[in-house]
């Protein structure tokens, strides 16, 4: 198997239903503990040469992390005071999960409370209800991480390209995508909302400020193909028909954001030359049409 795996949504499509409730889960723990960071950056999964974690979650006077090791097929919790519990990732519902995982919270002392419901799914059954979604494919998962942990190393590559305020490469478990966002210091018009089973005032939170956001999303009923893509909020004028490259990029009209298939980077030449290339260039063209600063925003990293 090559650095950048092949990854049909259609033979994995099932375990990402299941899977994403289950992250979902993970995140929500990690969203009742945690602080308020801005734009929600309390909330979000990181990719780890295992897996994916939650960080460490406060929780009185002692921390605890959740981590998917995509390996070992197993889901561990590790506590400050140093106990653990574990349980291995395989076909249950997400009602089996969720009562195991808060199960062993309870039995490690971190009582956490969640609002049950899913956010940004069109079926947004309770998890502790949810008994129809209970596919999982170990294979499957692990190579959805494996293309994480790709997409993951040449974004961080490209965060180190900007000075300004720029989120950290994070997971959001509400649309399951990696993401790394660029802002140039403006307030932005107030979002319209409108995102399934998310309240309009997070979403506006959220985009409270005018940025350049890029990603990798591993596809959806709307769009069934893993693509990167990158977007402006708001888009300024003349966004959608600016020149991006490669060639196999394009402006998507229905998603209001560029998009590049992820076989047209796994099957380059040069993949992370052919990534970096995507996301300098569709910046370039939201920072420039959106008159951003970019002398004072952008940087060379030191060798």
């Amino acid at each position: 198997m090559g650095a950048w795996p092949a990854f049909p949504y259609e033979e994995w499509k099932n375990t990402y239903q299941t899977l994403h409730r289950w992250l979902q889960i993970a995140g929500k723990v990690r969203l009742a503990q945690s602080p308020w960071v801005n734009h929600q950056w309390h909330v979000t999964l990181y990719v780890t040469s295992r897996g994916l974690t939650t960080s460490p979650i406060p929780h009185g006077t002692r921390t605890f992390e959740i981590v998917f090791d995509f390996i070992d097929s197993a889901l561990w919790i590790h506590a400050s005071d140093g106990r653990s519990r574990t349980m291995m990732l395989e076909q249950q519902s997400v009602a089996r999960f969720y009562r195991r995982l808060m199960g062993q919270l309870e039995d490690l002392e971190l009582p956490v409370k969640i609002n049950p419901k899913p956010n940004e799914v069109a079926d947004a059954t309770p998890f502790n209800e949810d008994q129809d979604h209970k596919f999982y494919d170990p294979d499957a998962a692990a190579n959805f991480w494996r293309v994480l942990v790709q997409a993951d190393r040449v974004f961080k590559q490209f965060r180190g390209r900007f000075a300004g305020k720029c989120s950290p490469v994070h997971l959001f478990w509400g649309g399951c995508d990696l993401a790394v966002s660029r802002f140039n210091g403006r307030r932005a018009p107030e979002h319209p909302g409108g995102v399934p089973n998310m309240p309009d005032r997070l979403i506006r939170e959220a985009y409270s400020h005018e940025c350049s956001s890029c990603g990798f999303w591993p596809g959806g009923e709307s769009f069934p193909q893993p693509m990167f893509f990158s977007y402006a909020y708001p888009p300024p004028a003349g966004f959608s028909t600016a020149r991006v490259r490669p060639e196999a990029a394009r402006f998507d009209s229905s998603l209001g954001e560029f998009v590049l298939p992820y076989d047209a980077v796994r099957e380059s030449a040069d993949p992370d030359a052919t990534l970096l290339e995507f996301l300098q260039s569709s910046y370039e063209a939201a920072a420039d049409l959106g008159g951003w600063d970019r002398a004072a925003l952008e940087m060379k990293p030191p060798k």
